[in-house]
């Protein structure tokens, strides 16, 4: 994505992430939807979001697709990677050669695994504001392409309107308000995988296909994931109801 396309992509998408900014809005689609525009715009294949929890354990809430949720899984389970360091030190990572040990020597497992899933090279992006640090974003790259700096600005820029997001401005000094909003999230979005293997299982599907579906059908409906999963889990909505993949419609969204 080059140019001026560029540009209006990149300015309808900040006006989409203000217009999501209302009282109550649905944090978990809004940190997908902006990890799926951090592929579109940065020209990376996958993004993931760790988000710290109360008890300052850090939590995957989205990712672009299954096999990087998966990986930022492995990394949370072996407590290592960049995103990991980066949430910790509050310190960008970019540009980081996946297939050089001495460029990973930190983080030797996550290297592997990260490769075996297609990617050369990763970038770590702190999800700070002033000296707070709530989780960091991920970019991964299955081609060995540099991220330069204005893309690495731009990366920054998607990430603080992420951390935006989950602090909301008027709350930033609430520390219970801010614990409370993130715990709701990180549960919700336990019950959001529930569905996903559900749905997939059901139609027989890949899980990020099944997603798409669950998104679409909530959205056009102005459903709140977290609420639409909660009545799936419960038995109390029939997910025949819901297209299956083929019939999704959008599923990019």
């Amino acid at each position: 994505m080059i140019g001026m396309a560029r540009e209006r992509r990149l300015a309808q998408i900040f006006v989409e992430v203000a217009d999501s900014l209302v009282e109550d809005f649905d944090v978990i689609d809004l940190l997908q939807r902006l990890s799926a525009r951090c592929v579109e715009l940065l020209d990376v294949s996958a993004a993931g979001i760790l988000l710290v929890d109360a008890h300052g354990e850090l939590q995957i809430i989205a990712a672009s697709d299954e096999h990087t949720r998966l990986l930022e899984l492995f990394a949370l389970q072996h407590d290592q990677g960049p995103c990991v360091e980066c949430y910790r030190t509050g310190a960008v990572r970019t540009n980081i050669d996946l297939t050089r040990p001495e460029a990973t020597v930190d983080w030797p497992s996550f290297a592997a695994r990260a490769r075996e899933t297609g990617y050369v090279s990763t970038h770590a992006i702190p999800l700070r504001l002033r000296s707070r640090v709530v989780g960091a974003l991920n970019l991964f790259q299955a081609t060995p392409q540099r991220l330069g700096d204005d893309d690495i600005a731009l990366a920054q820029a998607l990430a603080d309107v992420a951390t935006i997001a989950i602090l909301q401005q008027r709350t930033l000094e609430r520390s219970h308000v801010e614990n409370s909003q993130l715990e709701t999230a990180l549960t919700s979005r336990i019950l959001i995988e529930q569905v996903k293997g559900v749905l997939a299982e059901r139609w027989n599907t890949s899980v990020d296909d099944a997603f798409a579906a669950f998104r679409s059908y909530a959205r056009a409906r102005h459903l709140r994931l977290s609420d639409f999963a909660t009545l799936i889990i419960s038995g109390d909505f029939d997910t025949s109801a819901i297209p299956p993949p083929d019939r999704a419609g959008d599923h990019n969204g």
